[in-house]
């Protein structure tokens, strides 16, 4: 406790409950728990098929299927989005482990995508000679 009155100089009676709370769950709260991942897809389920199923349980907002660039196949998962968290929910609930397309799904809540400094890579070219070589 005293680590964080230490940084910034703050009194801790002061912040907002949300400060306290794990990153994983106020990403929930800002609208990511409504998207799900659903893993275990037949080659041959399409994203149209996908939202056609899903949106039994709810408004579906976006579906999509992850495909290889060089192949330009399914790779067996995607994403379901929601129009709201319970309607997410509720279709995590029931779809799990329900068979699709002859395949048994599972689904679960979407994890926020990682960051790994994507972009374009930068070249450096060769090393500089040293003074010893």
């Amino acid at each position: 406790m005293a680590a964080f009155a230490r940084i910034g100089r703050r009194n801790l009676t002061n912040l907002s409950p949300s400060f306290l709370l794990p990153p994983a769950l106020l990403i929930c709260c800002r609208g990511i728990a409504s998207k799900l991942f659903v893993g275990g897809l037949s080659f041959y389920t399409t994203e149209k098929g996908l939202s056609e199923h899903f949106s039994q349980y709810g408004q579906v907002v976006e579906a999509k299927i992850v495909m290889d660039r060089v192949s330009d196949r399914s790779k067996g998962f995607g994403f379901v989005t929601f129009a709201s968290e319970e309607e997410a929910q509720k279709a995590r609930t029931e779809m799990d482990g329900k068979e699709l397309n002859g395949r048994t799904i599972f689904v679960d809540y979407a994890k926020p995508r990682a960051d790994f400094g994507g972009g374009m890579p930068i070249a450096r070219g060769p090393p500089e000679p040293t003074a010893d070589s």
